[in-house]
């Protein structure tokens, strides 16, 4: 092993979460100065690739304790009074304490106690999308398919899948409710969790025992909502020269069925950038999709989580990773991967986030770049048969990972700087470089991910 990898290993092993002598988890970070107590939590999404990673390293057994540990959580979330009792959500994290008598207790976070109250609403799909890795890698059905997951998997389905005021396909979440959990104008249908819905949708049919008669009514929503979502997500929110020029020529406040303009999207709503930015022959997922509203926004994990599922198809794959490498500086800069593009700035900087410090431009979630993104992009280019830019951000990466600590997240246009509230040894920014040798090094080892022909039910 290279020594930056032998680095993260280390900062992997330091990071492990025991309950009852048993590896349950990792915390999100080591960094004793960490601003919030909550990063000595175990995150539901941050532990993903760390799970992977001990997936493909044969330590299956760690992998199984937190899928176990999370869904037992899940039954701890208290009712909030007025509300009629529905299907619970997965933790967005939790921690392991000593009590008085020195006794092991586990202390969740459902959202009432993370900064702004925000829903966790992706950890029960990342949830689901790691138990289909384990499976494949494990081959233990004796617990993926036992009573207590079976039941687990159908009240994340009735939760996603059940009737609210909207004819979309789409899934409506608030605000801060995924990986950008600060107020960023993220509220409505944001596209990463739209790209972890169809994951969970997929990973749902794979996972659903098709002999059980419970089963059965949930599996056929699924798919017909699966087939909706796809056919949608992939016309409404692609925009490439194309898609951006019948934008611009948009007919407006036309009523009826046949409206090619069926979102009443206004074309003054494009902003100046977009037009000179696309390249020819390249395009992507827009970030938000609504009554009125598109956001045009590059959000970096939804449009690599949509090609690595199988949600973009083979061709708007393929135009997603010619923008990563027409745009090269824009989207990955000096540290891959920018998770936003461009920062809100000004007025709809102050609106949007309400003026909030920690998202200034080129800052945090408003265009910050994040190394914990490294994995997903090398295994979507390795998809779409990119391997060249999974290399070359591989070398960005590598060694300055490392040098500077493994931080959270780096600031500025280009990524130059080491983020200025960013935590030190950040557990998924090394468990990212190790994904992303791993991928390269051997690409069968995105079977862990594959969710391929896991849509039929």
């Amino acid at each position: 092993m290279t020594d930056p990898i032998s680095s993260a290993y280390r900062l992997l092993e330091a990071s492990l979460v025991y309950h009852r002598g048993d590896v349950v988890g990792t915390i999100a970070s080591l960094d004793s100065h960490a601003p919030a107590d909550n990063y000595s939590d175990c995150f539901v999404r941050d532990f993903v690739p760390s799970g992977l990673v001990f997936l493909l390293d044969g330590r299956s057994d760690i992998v199984r304790n937190f899928l176990a540990m999370v869904l037992k959580l899940r039954d701890q979330q208290e009712e909030m009074e007025g509300h009629r009792a529905v299907a619970k959500v997965m933790p967005a994290s939790f921690r392991v304490l000593c009590n008085e008598q020195g006794e092991e207790e586990i202390h969740t976070d459902f959202g009432d106690r993370a900064i702004g109250r925000v829903a966790p609403v992706d950890s029960m799909m990342w949830w689901l999308i790691l138990l289909v890795g384990y499976e494949r890698i494990s081959g233990d059905t004796a617990f993926t398919r036992s009573r207590e997951c079976q039941r687990g998997i159908r009240m994340i389905l009735n939760i996603c899948l059940q009737d609210r005021f909207e004819i979309f396909p789409t899934l409506l979440v608030p605000d801060g409710s995924f990986m950008v959990d600060r107020r960023m104008g993220v509220y409505g249908h944001p596209l990463e969790i739209q790209s972890l819905f169809f994951g969970a949708l997929r990973a749902a049919l794979a996972m659903l025992d098709d002999t059980d008669p419970d089963n059965q009514g949930v599996r056929e929503q699924s798919a017909k909502r699966l087939e909706q979502l796809v056919e949608y997500v992939r016309h409404y929110y692609w925009l490439d020269e194309d898609r951006l020029n019948r934008i611009h020529r948009f007919r407006t406040e036309i009523f009826g069925y046949d409206s090619e303009n069926a979102l009443n999207i206004h074309p003054e709503s494009i902003p100046d950038w977009v037009s000179d930015w696309l390249p020819l022959d390249a395009g992507y997922l827009v970030g938000n999709l609504g009554p009125g509203r598109m956001d045009f926004r590059f959000f970096a994990l939804g449009n690599l989580l949509a090609v690595l599922f199988g949600l973009a198809d083979e061709s708007q794959s393929k135009r997603l990773m010619h923008l990563y490498d027409q745009r090269w500086d824009d989207l990955m800069g000096m540290m891959p991967v920018k998770l936003c593009f461009p920062a809100m700035q000004g007025e709809e900087w102050r609106l949007k986030t309400g003026s909030d410090p920690k998202n200034i431009p080129w800052s945090y979630h408003n265009g910050g770049n994040w190394p914990a993104l490294l994995w997903a992009f090398t295994a979507a280019a390795l998809h779409a048969g990119r391997g060249d830019l999974a290399l070359r951000a591989r070398e960005v990466a590598t060694e300055r990972l490392a040098a500077n600590g493994w931080p959270e997240y780096y600031d500025g246009r280009n990524g130059r700087l080491i983020g200025r509230r960013a935590n030190y040894n950040q557990t998924w920014s090394a468990t990212a470089l190790i994904l992303t040798h791993k991928f390269i090094e051997d690409p069968s080892t995105l079977d862990v991910l594959s969710l391929k022909g896991f849509e039929k039910a």
